[in-house]
């Protein structure tokens, strides 16, 4: 009877695993996705909903944003409120207690806020806090940039992160019209 010898461990196909891995990891990592019914459409126009504001938590931080470095120039108003300004509105949708996307985008946006800080209105909403304006504008995950323009309408959105020049170009078009 032939001895059967066992064959020598073979590398494994490095290539395949790695295929394999992206494969399942992928659709797990991307957190930003359009609602079954996607998200509030470009041209819409925004609804005006009551969100928190800083005054509504006795200036307590913790109680509006997971943001370890807020600005408290992304909370002055309430979405209602800040439509009635009549100024280009940046509308982001981050929760950066657990979302480090989130937390670069939102340093990235105090870096735009400076450079427009009188000419727009900044809202952030962490959806712990404003669960309402997440529904409202149909998205899921985080983060999410909408631009709405003077008039209250949807002019730009964006999931996930924007570099500074990106919103720069929009910001530049949609400020001055």
């Amino acid at each position: 009877m032939p001895v059967l010898k066992p064959k020598p461990a073979s590398k494994p196909d490095t290539r395949l695993i790695t295929a394999i891995l992206l494969v399942l990891l992928i659709p797990g990592l991307t957190a930003c996705m359009e609602s079954p019914s996607g998200s509030l459409q470009v041209g819409a126009k925004a609804p005006s909903i009551r969100t928190v504001k800083l005054s509504d938590v006795g200036g307590d931080f913790s109680r509006i944003t997971t943001y370890r470095y807020p600005d408290e120039r992304m909370y002055q108003y309430s979405l209602d409120e800040a439509l009635q300004l009549g100024k280009t509105i940046v509308l982001e949708f981050a929760t950066p207690g657990h979302c480090t996307v989130c937390d670069k985008q939102l340093q990235m946006l105090k870096s735009i806020l400076n450079k427009y800080d009188d000419k727009i209105v900044m809202l952030h909403m962490d959806q712990y806090q404003n669960p309402g304006a997440f529904i409202a504008f149909r998205v899921k995950g985080d983060p999410w940039t909408f631009v709405i323009d003077k008039e209250g309408i949807v002019r730009f959105k964006r999931p996930g992160r924007m570099l500074y020049q990106e919103l720069d170009l929009v910001l530049a078009k949609i400020v001055e019209q």
